[in-house]
This record gives structure tokens, C-alpha cells and sequence, in this order.
């Protein structure tokens, strides 16, 4: 798309987006780093990744007896 655009309408876009990104809140580092570890915390427990998935309950999990190779 770019391709087919002139310098001026390309910088004319830019300008566009940063006049948008101008009136986005801000918020400090230090305060939302300090949301997002509670919030991961939180979620923590429920978290298939930290705690796993239960045997009864995953797919994928290998049948009793496996391959021979003999």
C-alpha cells in the first residue's frame, strides 16, 4: 500500500496517527508493572500452564502400554 502512496501522503498519515496516539492515556511503568504481577498472580492458580492439566481430563494423554519396537 505504501508503494503506491507519495512521500507527502505517507507523512501525511504519520501525522494522522501520531495526532491519535497524542491523546492516549498514560500511565507510569511503575504502576502498571505492579498490575499486571497482581493480576498474573491471581491468575495463577488456574493457570494450565503453571499447575498443568489434570490426568482424567487431558487429551493427550499417552495410552497405557506404549509402542514396542522389536
Amino acid at each position: 500500500m505504501a508503494r503506491d502512496m507519495s512521500d507527502i501522503d505517507i507523512m501525511k498519515m504519520e501525522l494522522e496517527q501520531l495526532k491519535k496516539e497524542i491523546n492516549t492515556p498514560r500511565e507510569p511503568v511503575s504502576k502498571t508493572c505492579k498490575d499486571i504481577m497482581e493480576f498474573c498472580e491471581s491468575k495463577a492458580g488456574t493457570d494450565l500452564l503453571i499447575t498443568g492439566v489434570p490426568d482424567d481430563k487431558n487429551p493427550y494423554k499417552p495410552e497405557k502400554g506404549g509402542c514396542v519396537i522389536s
